[in-house]
């Protein structure tokens, strides 16, 4: 049985295309911590879900990769269904069971270390995360070294987690386990991949 319309609707109008250039986006800002990819608004979910972290998880989730949810998207319906219909990705029971997770608010986020880390020999085994944030220019500023940035880097994005950077400089630790983030703004994609040292500035 369909779920209502309003449920489905606010997917790719061309599914195999607009997901490339999201994909493709996200490769590119993995590739260069720090550096925000512009994305067009390609999906329009139901709200608390964004429109860029929507087209995201349409870009990069299937039936093969399970889906976390946090409180605010877990509790829309409308929202489950959505991601359900058009990635067809099964519900993560636990963060640990994640092999993408959809944050809507990262400030009240759980500790990263709860999250899948992947195994020494299966480092791919681990989550990647999926911000929602309002900005990557209004927060406290973080310092970025590691691949893909020539000496240095900085991105100030916001909202985050209550201690980002122990955080993760105790997933940086884990390398090469530990979790990779994608920060979904208004206007484009950004990424902290695992590799990445981040040193929070002084103000």
């Amino acid at each position: 049985m369909l779920a209502p319309t309003e449920t489905i609707d606010g997917g790719f109008a061309d599914p195999v295309f607009d997901a490339q250039a999201v994909f493709k986006a996200v490769m590119d800002a993995m590739a260069r911590p720090g550096t925000m990819s512009a994305v067009r608004l390609l999906a329009a979910p139901p709200p608390p879900l964004s429109p860029m972290a929507a087209a995201i998880a349409l870009a990069l989730c299937d039936h093969d990769t399970p889906l976390w949810l946090d409180a605010a998207l877990q509790g829309s319906a409308a929202v489950r269904s959505y991601l359900a219909f058009h990635t067809g990705a099964p519900a993560a029971n636990t963060p640990s069971d994640a092999v993408f997770a959809l944050v809507s608010s990262p400030a009240e986020l759980m500790a990263l270390e709860n999250f899948a880390q992947g195994e020494q020999e299966y480092p791919d085994r681990s989550t990647t995360l999926i911000f929602q944030v309002d900005s990557l220019s209004s927060g406290s500023v973080l310092s970025l070294q590691g691949p893909g940035i020539e000496t240095t880097d900085a991105i100030a994005p916001w909202p985050m987690p209550r201690h980002f950077a122990e955080q993760w400089k105790q997933n940086h630790a884990r390398f090469p386990r530990g979790v990779d983030v994608i920060l979904a703004a208004p206007d484009g994609v950004a990424c902290l991949p695992r590799t990445t040292r981040i040193r929070m500035m002084e103000a």
